[in-house]
């Protein structure tokens, strides 16, 4: 008998008739003698919706109240799954995060989980209850409630796992595992059996949308059995997230090709190159909450530098405004924002042992005429900043070089 942390997306519970399906599988788990914890995001676009209710009553809302309305879509869910996996006969009970106790900071909209009580969760499994428990949502040491921001699901599903000591934890979506690149962009990706945590971990945070990578950062921090699969499958056995690297021969290079076209570009030109200058530009951003992602900073001449890095898209007029306020005090001569671009990543643990994979990438995209602005690397990755237009040609030139089809 295992303990199982199931997670369910919107796409696996966008209506009634979905919302049974999974109770079909829950039950099946749980005839199998498992005891079964189950996660749900809020239905596919409801989200959204609410989203778009709080904007169409205030175009600056506060981020508490924000957070009051957008965990509502979950309640919905957990209340419907629970009352579907009780009409099959199966005791069942739902949470919401507050009442599970999943406590978190109180930065709302982007809160982390400090800490989840196990207590009465525990006795309720015990006692031969399923339980149906609200993704993306907490509450903070006030009892505020409190959002962990987008793919948030994924996360509350991880830390569950993990605080439970869960024999796996099985994510639920659309896709049935991970493939070596989106297959609406490649027709030819091919699905992995397996990927390691390390190259699983660059590929969300490099914008696949699989799993979330704050819920790959918890799998990995405290090796939870992570399992990717299909609700719309009944049998598969998807792609699951190894710890250990294997080192046979015939292992591939590169793993997975990752794109983001969410993502904008800041240059802050002609600035002093002196020391402190990188804390000057990226502080104030970072007590903005602003996530930065790549950063390259131009050695200039005249002892002055061009500072390059990428945020989200919608984060872009909100940086560009702090750093046109902050452009006397740092020194720069203009603040230049570029929102059409799109950012491009090979990931394999196989590049440690293999030289020649940056050249060849850039060889593949120099015959395709494709111009790249930044690079970064790191021990498994090389990311490339292009124009998003390009992208498509990009992503589908490289799976074919470096043969993922095969």
């Amino acid at each position: 008998m295992s303990l199982i942390v199931q997670k369910y997306g919107g796409t696996s519970v966008a209506n009634p008739e979905r919302i049974n399906a999974v109770a079909d599988r829950v039950k099946r788990f749980v005839n199998k003698g498992h005891k079964v914890v189950v996660v749900v995001s809020a239905m596919s676009g409801e989200t959204n919706k609410l989203l778009q209710f709080i904007n169409d009553v205030n175009k600056k809302p506060d981020p508490r109240e924000s957070d009051v309305v957008l965990s509502t879509g979950e309640q919905v869910t957990i209340g419907l799954t629970a009352l579907a996996i009780q009409a099959r006969g199966v005791k069942a009970k739902s949470y919401t995060g507050a009442q599970v106790k999943i406590l978190t900071d109180n930065a709302h909209s982007k809160a982390r989980i400090i800490n989840i009580g196990t207590e009465n969760i525990r006795k309720d499994l015990d006692n031969g209850y399923v339980l149906v428990i609200a993704g993306f949502q907490g509450a903070d040491e006030q009892g505020n409630i409190t959002t962990l921001g987008r793919g948030g699901s994924d996360t509350t599903a991880v830390a569950i796992a993990a605080a439970l000591g869960a024999d796996e934890c099985q994510i639920y979506t659309d896709v049935n595992g991970i493939y070596t690149t989106d297959p609406r962009v490649v027709s030819n990706a091919r699905k992995l059996k397996s990927i390691t945590f390390e190259e699983m971990l660059e590929m969300a945070s490099l914008g696949s949308k699989v799993l979330q990578i704050r819920s790959v950062e918890f799998a990995g921090k405290y090796k939870v059995n992570l399992r990717v699969l299909s609700s719309f499958e009944e049998d598969g056995e998807g792609t699951i997230i190894t710890y250990e690297e294997s080192h046979k021969m015939e292992d591939p290079i590169i793993s997975g090709i990752a794109f983001n076209r969410d993502e904008a570009k800041v240059t802050v030109e002609s600035i002093p190159d002196k020391p402190g200058i990188a804390y000057q530009i990226l502080g104030p951003i970072a007590e903005q909450n602003i996530d930065v992602d790549m950063i390259i900073q131009n050695i200039g001449h005249d002892g002055l530098n061009d500072f390059t890095f990428t945020v989200n898209k919608t984060e872009l007029d909100k940086t560009i405004e702090i750093l046109e306020n902050m452009k006397g005090h740092l020194g720069a001569k203009t603040i230049i924002g570029d929102s059409n671009i799109a950012k491009l990543s090979l990931v394999g643990v196989g590049m440690k042992s293999h030289v020649g994979v940056a050249s060849k990438m850039f060889r593949t995209l120099s015959e395709e005429g494709i111009n790249i602005s930044t690079i970064s690397t790191s021990e498994i990755k090389i990311s490339i900043i292009i124009e998003e237009k390009s992208l498509d040609a990009a992503v589908q030139s490289l799976h074919k070089a470096f043969n993922l089809d095969q």
